[in-house]
């Protein structure tokens, strides 16, 4: 069954992108400013992302959803995901509910390493329309998405270590003091059968 998922998501033409982050801090900072809605604008100011519905700031958790709207690509768009699966501070997912994308989950995992955090996006996605779709995600989508992620990846970055960035956005103000109980929930790692495709890391 798992090479019959594996085949199927080769003829849907779903593109992956993995990036993998050094960040001098603890997993525990990284993983809650990487779910901050006030870092993400901050991150997305060029696309003018902002939300719009659901959890519109502070740090979004399992279940909840967050609408953004954005102009990437010359293009308005308005995107609504959900948190799917979590488990602080180890990784969360978020999947598309409506928006441009055919298909879209986005994977991120933070894993303990000597000196800090190593933080990895496994970002999946697929456009619609067909054979043009899919030429598409190669000539472009895929090329302006990675970018988009390494400079969302570089504001993170740059707020957990402090620096400049941090001077405006310092990590304290982004978390709170108090944070809810841990919560764990994994929801099928097997969706759409994309972890054939990427081993799961079990760090989350």
């Amino acid at each position: 069954m798992q090479r019959l998922g594996a085949d199927c998501l080769e003829r849907s033409s779903v593109v992956t992108i993995d990036l993998r982050t050094f960040i001098a801090a603890p997993p525990e900072r990284v993983f809650d400013l990487s779910r901050s809605i006030d870092l993400h604008q901050l991150s997305m100011a060029r696309s003018r992302e902002e939300a719009v519905g659901g959890r519109t700031s502070g740090l979004i958790g399992l279940g909840e959803t967050v609408t953004w709207h954005a102009r990437h690509l010359g293009v308005r768009q308005r995107l609504t995901i959900r948190i799917s699966g979590y488990e602080r501070p180890r990784w969360f997912r978020d999947e598309l509910v409506r928006g441009a994308f055919a298909t879209m989950v986005h994977d991120h995992h933070f894993e303990p390493v000597d000196g800090g955090t190593e933080r990895r996006d496994v970002f999946r996605f697929s456009a619609p329309a067909g054979p043009l779709g899919r030429l598409v995600e190669r000539l472009l989508l895929e090329r302006y998405m990675t970018r988009l992620l390494e400079d969302r990846n570089a504001t993170i970055k740059a707020v957990a270590e402090g620096g400049e960035v941090a001077q405006a956005a310092g990590w304290q103000r982004l978390i709170p003091h108090s944070e809810p109980r841990l919560s764990r929930h994994h929801p099928s790692r097997d969706f759409h059968n994309w972890t054939n495709l990427a081993p799961d890391l079990k760090i989350v």
